[in-house]
């Protein structure tokens, strides 16, 4: 198994034991992400995108349409956990997001471009 598939279902592990139950749609919506895990670490370590400091994907340079459809579902999967947890939690899903930015950040690759709190973009080294 892959040292960032163990890592990204890790996290996602971690994130929702915290955040109460998961439901059926986000076993299927982590089902997802985990298949596309290849597209979007290549997508990070060519740098075309970086994680942004609302937990979301964020293109850096110009996408290729397909690129952009495999960004957006990512996307829309990750808004619609968060969503999910903010439900939980009972909290807006901003923070949820924000909340998972700053563990993206500590578990990203060298290489992998993080967006600050303040906007900036950083490459981790």
């Amino acid at each position: 198994m892959n040292a960032n598939y163990k890592i990204l279902s890790y996290i996602l592990l971690c994130f929702f034991l915290l955040s109460a139950t998961v439901t059926l749609s986000a076993q299927a919506e982590l089902q997802r992400m985990q298949e596309r895990l290849p597209q979007t670490d290549a997508l990070r370590l060519s740098g075309k995108v970086g994680e942004n400091n609302r937990g979301l994907l964020e293109a850096r340079t110009e996408l290729t349409p397909e690129e952009r459809a495999i960004v957006n579902a990512e996307n829309a999967d990750r808004i619609s956990l968060y969503r999910q947890i903010a439900r939980n939690q009972k909290r807006v899903r901003r923070g949820s997001g924000r909340q998972r930015a700053i563990r993206i950040a500590q578990q990203a690759r060298s290489g992998v471009w993080l967006q600050n709190a303040a906007g900036e973009w950083l490459q981790k080294p």
